[in-house]
């Protein structure tokens, strides 16, 4: 049976503008970092997928070397939308990126045009696209000349192979520089991307502002700090969790008795005001205006449907905003 998606799904979702732009985003995205490569359950990322969009999730975000291996989740993600949601590709926006190591040799790492425009062509293949909605830089390249990059973030949307440019982890100098470039070249940079959580605060000294001073709308990642923003290491180290995988980004060390401790007070207010503590780190991002859209990851629907529910109370009082300041410090 074909799949029908949900009549409702643009009610039950609240959508934020771009910055300056005409597109809207669905304040949660879904990102497909983890848990939609060839070593995952396809029929698994198949009803994540779903889910999302049901649930009004427009924005689907990838990138060339998301996996593992690298390139499989664009795999799994255009055979998906191909069996299912080939008939709603018009109400997606859908992003991938370049910029780390994609394939050996002088071109397939960082951010020369030869890198750029290869990567995307490789991307489109595999995703069964004509074009994907944004293309993002995914890092700064310190050997490149920024002009250069730009250049081909702009040579790719006039090809048509993109409608909107982006970057992705550049600091507040380098995107100010960044953004531009691509205004003089008449391709207006839509969006940043930048690791920005409750324990991750670095876009506050100055990026932020940069953004809403060029009227460039700006997405989270890693929102819920690779996991430590939840449940789940408030009494330790579960064996099944990422600080406990010898191959993730997340370590042991990371999680001291310090940190724990944050984690439980955090909790306390998430109780409460009724939000698990994921809930909460959502929410506390999407309380800022400049924030257009925090891109989750999901292994499971479920934990998709826990994360959604963020969206009951984005408010926070002033005491609130005070007392998390005081356990972050």
């Amino acid at each position: 049976m074909s799949y029908l998606p949900d009549k409702n799904r643009y009610q039950e979702m609240q959508y934020r503008r771009c910055g300056n732009s005409g597109i809207q985003l669905s304040a949660i995205s879904l990102g497909l970092w983890h848990n939609f490569g060839h070593v995952d359950v396809l029929e698994n990322c198949r009803a994540i997928l779903k889910l999302a969009f049901d649930s009004g999730i427009t924005h689907f975000d990838l990138a060339n070397n998301y996996g593992p291996p690298p390139g499989s989740a664009e795999e799994n993600f255009g055979k998906i939308l191909k069996e299912d949601f080939a008939a709603h590709r018009d109400e997606m926006i859908i992003s991938s990126k370049a910029g780390y190591t994609m394939w050996d040799g002088p071109y397939g790492d960082w951010g020369s045009k030869k890198y750029l425009v290869a990567s995307l062509d490789q991307s489109l293949k595999r995703m069964g696209l004509e074009y994907v909605d944004i293309f993002y830089h995914h890092r700064p390249d310190p050997a490149t000349p920024l002009e250069e990059t730009m250049h081909a973030l702009d040579l790719i949307v006039k090809q048509g192979k993109a409608l909107y440019a982006g970057i992705s982890n550049y600091p507040a100098a380098d995107a100010s520089k960044a953004i531009g470039i691509l205004k003089k070249l008449g391709t207006p940079c839509l969006i940043h991307q930048p690791k920005y959580s409750m324990f991750v605060r670095w876009v506050e000294e100055g990026l932020l502002d940069v953004l809403e001073q060029e009227g460039v709308g700006c997405i989270p990642f890693s929102p819920l700090a690779q996991g430590l923003l939840t449940n789940k290491y408030l009494h330790g180290i579960p064996a099944d969790s990422r600080a406990a995988n010898p191959n993730g980004f997340l370590k042991e060390a990371d999680i001291n008795e310090t940190r724990v401790n944050q984690i439980r007070q955090l909790n306390e207010i998430a109780l409460q005001r009724n939000q698990t503590l994921a809930q909460m780190a959502l929410a506390w991002l999407l309380k800022d205006k400049r924030v257009t859209s925090v891109l989750i990851g999901a292994s499971k629907p479920a934990q998709l449907a826990d994360s959604l529910l963020c969206l009951d109370n984005i408010i926070f009082s002033e005491a609130e905003l005070n007392a998390i300041e005081e356990i972050l410090k």
